[in-house]
């Protein structure tokens, strides 16, 4: 069972505890104390990933789904470092999307391990750290309001991570991991590495053109077909929804708990002075006292 999986069924977690205090601290060795696991955070902090580097429409199949063409070049959007949650912590839609419109990603994210800038495709996986699962969380409405995706992308806590980081160097061919989606015990979606179009050593090696990809970068590298938004009827993510990133190679399961943010109260007027709230709209807060905004 993944450490992601056995704390959601409340079952003790043994860890060893490393020296270090960074998954990026190449020196880090392991010690002889055993703790066991009272709460899972992020593989790495805000402050280490930065912004988030996300790779759109890279599975054949997911193109195929959305009747679109396959891409000539890897398509990057950007998520920020406020996006970071953690496994097995809940998963709050924001009420600017809590109208049946959040969906998920199963995403296979990619950690660098060191400075990379310019390199090669066959030198590309030297810089590579290790891999863990991730999920793109979209406010679909959002995205397609627009040109540019990240508004949709982008809300705090709209990109889980974890539980864990496998290191590349016991996984040297992440096309063989499988990825599910897992929604309330349902499968939506399933697929494996070998269906990207541009591969991890592609989209790192492009990537690092031109651009320094630092230490603790985090590159989310695509999803697999069955999307809520491609279904028919499309499935969207409801509060107390259990959800679930599951990944092969010891990556594990990314578990979260969606739950849905109370839209704020809009203030007007009252009399002698006092306020009373009225329902907002579109998650816009109006204060007004005594005829004064």
């Amino acid at each position: 069972m993944s450490v992601g999986a056995a704390l959601a069924a409340s079952t003790p977690v043994p860890v060893r505890v490393f020296t270090g205090a960074s998954a990026l601290d190449a020196s880090a060795e392991p010690t002889s104390r055993i703790l066991t696991i009272q709460k899972l955070l992020p593989p790495l902090t805000r402050k280490e990933i930065g912004t988030i580097r996300c790779i759109g429409l890279n599975y054949r199949k997911h193109a195929k789904e959305m009747n679109l063409e396959l891409p000539e070049h890897p398509t990057l959007f950007f998520k920020p470092a406020s996006c970071l949650n953690a496994s097995n912590a809940p998963l709050l839609i924001p009420h600017q999307a809590t109208d049946l419109q959040a969906d998920y990603e199963a995403e296979l994210a990619v950690v660098i391990g060191r400075d990379a800038r310019n390199v090669s495709v066959p030198d590309a996986m030297d810089y590579v750290l290790g891999y863990t699962c991730s999920n793109d969380v979209t406010a679909r409405k959002h995205q397609f309001a627009g040109a540019q995706w990240g508004f949709g992308k982008g809300f705090d806590g709209f990109a889980p991570m974890g539980p864990c980081i496998v290191s590349a160097s016991s996984l040297p061919d992440p096309s063989v991991i499988e990825l599910r989606t897992v929604l309330n015990g349902e499968v939506m979606q399933e697929g494996r590495g070998d269906d990207m179009i541009f591969s991890i050593a592609e989209i790192v090696a492009y990537l690092s053109q031109g651009t320094t990809l630092e230490a603790g970068t985090v590159i989310m590298t695509g999803t697999p077909h069955g999307i809520g938004v491609s279904r028919t009827p499309p499935v969207f993510l409801a509060p107390g929804d259990d959800l679930r990133i599951v990944m092969s190679h010891g990556l594990g399961s990314l578990v979260n708990r969606v739950e849905y943010e109370e839209k704020p109260q809009r203030v007007t007027n009252g009399v002698n002075g006092h306020v009373k709230a009225v329902n907002g709209v579109n998650g816009v807060t109006e204060v007004k006292v005594n005829g004064i905004h």
